[in-house]
This record gives C-alpha cells, structure tokens and sequence, in this order.
C-alpha cells in the first residue's frame, strides 16, 4: 500500500485535487491512533485509518468536498452510537482538501492543435486532463499534463470533476459531436468549447436541438474558440488564442459560473448528418 506522504506527494506533483485525511484526536477504544493520516481522491485512497464504517464515512465526506470546493472542516465520530462500530469510542477528524491552482481544463483531442495547446497550457497555472483515443497520440504528453487513453471519449465527460472547461478538438466530427451532447447534458461546467467555424456551430446548434437538448443548454456551446480578431490559422497560433481564452475564462468565472456565447444570427436549413465535408472545410485544423 502507498503510503499518504508518498501519495500526497505525487498527487501534487501531477496537478490532482485530494483530500488529506488525519486522526486529531481519539479518545476510548479506536481503530487507529491520534496522528493517522490518509488522503483521498475521486476514484482512490492511499493509507487506511483503520477501516470499518469510520473510514468508510470519511473517503465519502472527502469526496464530496472534492465535489463542493469546500474548506478544511474538523468533524467528531461517535464510534458506537454514530456508526455503529463496536469499539465506542470517540475520535476528531481533520479533512484538508489540496487542490492545484487555476482552472481544470479537460481537452479533447491530441492532434496538431491538442498538442500546441497543451504545450502553453503544461506552464500555466491550469490542471489538464489530454483525452484521446489513440495511445500513439497521447505519447508525448508534456509534464504536469494528465494523458487519459479511452476506447470511447464521450463517456469520459460523466467522470469529469465540477467546474471543468471542455474543449472538444477530436478528429472526427461526430466525436465531437457525441462530446459535446455529453457536456452539455451537465449544468455544472464552467463551460464548453468547441473548435471550428460559425457554420459548425450552426450544423452543432441543429443537431442538438433535435436531440432534445434545452436551448439554454446549447447557449453555453463557445465555438468558435479562441479570442476573438486573432486571425489564427496555424496549429500554434490557435492554441495561443485558445490559451488566452482560458485565461480569461478563469478571470471571469471568479463572478460568474458559467461562461455562455451570444446565439450567431445564422439559420439552420440542412441536416448535419452528411455535413462532415462542409465542416471539414469551414472549420480550423484540428
């Protein structure tokens, strides 16, 4: 078993958010001592302070402030009355949540532009999830960058912690597409981006509608992405476009918890179901 000092340690060292756990007191009969630690992530724990209901009602309290973004809280356990452990005794437990600085940038797609983009974004103070479906893709992943292989990336968007931007760049259009749908079915992104032209956009905007997605929904869709007026064409230019966007994103998501895009004065006249060569010309590289 990975110790927690190892744990925290490397959790830190790759940008992921835990939740530090440590027995302050214990007064009876205990599974552990004053002093034990253990730390806790959305999908693992790394130590043990001593098992049974109390430990089971801790990696579920570190979870959910891993969720909230709340503050480090001190919480009493009765042993007996409280869970019933048959030990009864009584102990003190601090919960510290570590979290990286900046903004959680989940980004789909490891090609031209993924991978320019995630070379700035690897230096600034952001937390990136690269997800693709190709191992070959995902091979060079800068430091400090968190390369997730998946044989079906929309499903990957359930798992996706609150207040994630999305950025959607595969290489194909209905990947994007199912991505996309997937996001925004969830209310709690800081919002979702989508690489391409505005005749993307209004191909996108059609096909989701008809899915059944809330119009209120579809109005946090940013695409195209990037900051406005940069003219960039280029696989690095974009991402430098795309770069600043996020910065500005996460300067404006301190008051406002949803980033949302003005619906474009364009109308929707054909099917998006053989639209991929249309889009494949209009829209930048990917």
């Amino acid at each position: 078993m990975t110790s927690w000092l190892n744990a925290l340690a490397d959790l830190r060292r790759d940008n992921q958010p835990a939740v530090l756990i440590t027995i302050v007191s214990a007064r009876g009969s205990t599974p552990r001592e004053a002093g034990c630690k253990m730390v806790v992530t959305a999908d693992d724990q790394f130590d043990t302070i001593g098992g049974g209901n109390l430990e089971f009602t801790c990696i579920e309290t570190a979870r959910h402030m891993l969720d909230a973004a709340e503050a480090p809280v001190l919480r009493d356990f009765p042993l007996g009355p409280g869970l019933g452990q048959c030990c009864g005794g009584h102990v003190s437990v601090l919960f510290e949540p570590f979290r990286p600085p900046g903004l959680h940038v989940a980004l789909f797609g490891a090609g031209h532009v993924g991978r320019a983009l995630v070379a700035l974004l690897s230096g600034l103070r952001s937390r990136v999830t690269w997800i693709d479906t190709r191992a070959d893709a995902l091979a060079a992943a800068p430091p400090g960058i968190n390369p997730r292989l998946t044989a079906d990336a929309a499903r990957e968007v359930v798992s996706l912690p609150s207040g994630t931007l999305v950025l959607v760049m595969t290489h194909d259009h209905q990947i994007d597409f199912n991505i996309v749908a997937a996001a925004l079915s969830r209310d709690d992104f800081i919002g979702v981006g989508l690489i391409g032209s505005a005749t993307k956009r209004a191909r996108f905007v059609g096909r989701l509608s008809r899915l059944g997605i809330a119009a209120d929904a579809i109005g946090r869709l940013i695409c195209p992405i990037g900051v406005p007026g940069a003219g960039a064409k280029l696989p690095a230019e974009i991402a430098v476009s795309v770069a600043a966007q996020i910065l500005q994103i996460q300067e404006a998501s301190r008051n406002r918890p949803v980033i949302k895009m003005p619906e474009l004065p364009v109308s929707i006249t054909a099917d998006c179901g053989d639209c991929a060569s249309d889009c494949a010309r209009l829209a930048v590289p990917a």
